[in-house]
């Protein structure tokens, strides 16, 4: 057998309990796996999100919603980042008054976005098993290519309202329709000889604000 024979015997196989009449999106396919693998109250899942996405190499601020212009301001000057491309539903108070706030428009241009210092973005949820930010190119978030060409991504997840424990529960929270962009820490990649280069099919750098009601944490 070739490799093509191999993998049509192996769909044949999948789909040998789907009746001929009927297509696969017909027949019910019980989803009795686990939803999630400990019961966690909400600091314990905000803990386990950032430790998860700080093992990725994303570095993690916590803060509370009335720290968060602070804390992104002092991110943007700590990058020297002078343009900042942000849709428009992130708020003007987001962003500290001398850096050019660049709108996300469809006639930006690759080479357009790669003159931009620095995105930031809220995003759809946040995975805290599997170190995971979602973005589903809601008004927070914008286009798919916004975060992904800048070197510097600044992603703000509102807790705890945003995060959930498994990749189960973030589905259910998604619309399959929508285009999204799932985020394990900075784009890496690895060589035959396993060197890691960061920055090849994204940001090069992956900061976290993780915006809680309650006291700040450090």
């Amino acid at each position: 057998m070739n490799s093509r024979d191999i993998v049509l015997s192996r769909i044949r196989r999948a789909l040998a309990d789907v009746p001929r009449d009927g297509g696969p999106e017909e027949t019910h396919v019980p989803r009795d796996y686990w939803q999630r693998h400990a019961v966690r109250n909400d600091a314990q899942r905000i803990d386990l999100l950032a430790g998860n996405l700080s093992d990725y190499r994303a570095v993690v601020h916590r803060c509370t919603s009335t720290e968060l212009p602070v804390v992104i301001g002092r991110l943007l000057r700590d990058r020297g980042a002078r343009r900042v491309v942000a849709p428009w539903a992130v708020p003007d108070g987001w962003l500290p008054g001398d850096v050019e706030r660049v709108a996300d428009s469809a006639g930006q241009s690759p080479r357009d976005l790669d003159a931009v210092d620095s995105v930031v973005t809220g995003c759809a949820v946040a995975v805290a098993e599997t170190g995971t930010i979602v973005l589903d190119a809601g008004e927070d978030q914008g286009r798919r290519r916004i975060s992904l060409v800048p070197d510097h991504h600044i992603c703000v997840v509102h807790a705890p309202s945003q995060v959930v424990d498994s990749v189960p529960q973030a589905l259910g929270r998604l619309d399959p329709a929508r285009p999204q962009t799932w985020i394990s820490g900075p784009s890496a990649t690895s060589d035959i000889e396993l060197d890691r280069v960061e920055g090849v099919h994204g940001p090069r750098r992956l900061d976290v604000v993780i915006s809680s009601p309650g006291a700040p944490r450090t």
